[in-house]
């Protein structure tokens, strides 16, 4: 990569980062302070935790339309200011509904289509599966990040004392956008990284990728139901201080990370995708079904917490990769923003659905509500068509075949290993699903720049 991109994926990194610390810190701590707001009920609660899913999904789309109409950094700035207001009425809230207010005005500032697009702004093709790797490594390094950071500020300043520092990360996002992140040339729709408006239908109406989307629902309603009663049984079975929390969280996270890796390797590296998606969602229901058995055996209920996360893990990391190999490949980038817009929905439910069930019910209802969910998922999981596994691949195509692109993607078409070819004259590339095992790139030496 050159120095424009180097500075690119460190700098919309950190926006990302920042952005995504101040979200997830409140997950482990928000259950435990809520409920005692003035007019707190455990629904109320939940909504809380999910509520901001609501708001950024119904937002990310229309905002990533928008930045293709005036620019990226003003959809992102606004993002980040909308983010920081809302962070700012939480922290003064002295009830529950305050709060709630906060944390929807907080998820109005979508941003993650937005700046998906601005990568792929600033990055050349060839480069840009990089760039957009290392954000999302990001995304995972904050999460595990939040889970520490989060119960310690709130040690030392309570819940309003994380609202405050979101502002400030979100103010931190604007200065880095301003003054670090590169302007890009010229805004550019990008069929691989970007939202097109034309393809939003095609898309909703393509059966496997819809499965995929409540996929990728269910996956994050379990998430948030499940830290909308944990917190509590840490606290109130086993007595253990807020700030001691992340003492479970962080070994917790680290070994089902590293426990998942082996799923991910034999997933993608064998071609055996579709087997280990059932095997993570079975770890999925077993471990829901030991968390609502096991809530004053502290070991149990630490393994079916591993298991659980070892089953999401995987799951964060292939569902994506599934989402590319089943869309078509000028409606990848598409695809990505229905299916993402599909997650921030399942946190929305898990959060609300949680909270009622444990009002109605108590705890152990939300982790049989919960394993039900999960039953669901397999259901899914197992009805999915086995996936082809060809690879992106991204070309700058030489002006003169850029006139006809009708006759230039038959002319890809006709090269060994390419299985899928769209050709983007307005961007001069062509976006190609190739064969790794046949495809040899020396043959598309004639129509590249």
């Amino acid at each position: 990569m050159n120095k424009t991109e180097i500075k690119t994926a460190y700098s919309l990194s950190a926006v990302f980062s920042v952005r995504m610390l101040g979200l997830f810190m409140v997950l482990p701590v928000l259950s435990l302070f809520a409920h005692d707001l003035q007019n707190a009920t455990p629904f109320l609660v939940g909504l809380t935790i999910g509520i901001y899913g609501l708001t950024q999904a119904i937002f990310q789309i229309p905002l990533g339309l928008l930045s293709d109409r005036i620019g990226r950094k003003p959809v992102i700035i606004g993002g980040l200011l909308v983010f920081a207001i809302g962070s700012i009425i939480a922290a003064m809230a002295d009830n529950i509904t305050t709060i709630i207010i906060g944390r929807a005005i907080q998820g109005s500032g979508a941003i993650a289509a937005t700046t998906m697009a601005l990568a792929a702004d600033l990055t050349r093709e060839d480069h840009r599966a990089k760039v957009m790797g290392f954000i999302g490594m990001s995304i995972g390094l904050a999460f595990a990040s939040a889970m520490v950071l989060g119960p310690l500020i709130s040690q030392w300043a309570g819940l309003s004392g994380i609202f405050w520092t979101t502002a400030l990360l979100a103010l931190i996002g604007i200065f880095l956008i301003i003054v670090i992140v590169p302007t890009p040339k010229q805004t550019r729709l990008h069929c691989d990284a970007g939202i097109i408006g034309d393809y939003i239908k095609p898309v909703l109406k393509e059966g496997t990728l819809l499965r995929m989307n409540l996929s990728v629902f269910l996956l994050h309603l379990l998430m948030t139901a499940n830290f909308s009663v944990l917190p509590l049984i840490f606290r109130d079975n086993f007595h253990l201080p807020s700030v001691d929390h992340w003492k479970i969280y962080l070994p917790v996270l680290a070994v089902s990370f590293v426990l998942s890796l082996p799923l991910i390797i034999i997933a993608e590296k064998y071609r055996k995708i579709k087997m280990v998606f059932i095997i993570a969602v079975a770890l999925l229901i077993f471990s829901q079904i030991m968390l609502g058995t096991n809530q004053t055996n502290f070991y149990p209920l630490m393994f079916a917490f591993m298991l659980f996360f070892v089953g999401f893990n995987f799951l964060e990391a292939v569902q994506p990769s599934l989402v590319a190999k089943y869309a078509d490949v000028n409606t990848k980038g598409t695809a990505m923003g229905v299916y993402s817009t599909s997650q921030f929905f399942g946190i929305f439910v898990g959060g609300a659905v949680g909270g009622l069930v444990l009002q109605k019910w108590g705890v152990s209802s939300v982790f049989f509500f919960n394993a039900l969910m999960a039953g669901l998922l397999l259901l899914v999981a197992i009805s999915l068509p086995k996936p082809d596994y060809f690879k992106s691949h991204l070309i700058k195509l030489q002006k003169r075949y850029l006139s006809n692109p009708g006759k230039t993607q038959q002319a890809l078409l006709s090269i060994k290993g390419i299985k899928q070819a769209a050709i983007a004259p307005e961007e001069g590339v062509a976006y190609l699903k190739v064969d790794k095992q046949s495809f040899n790139e020396a043959s598309l030496g004639d129509f590249t720049a």
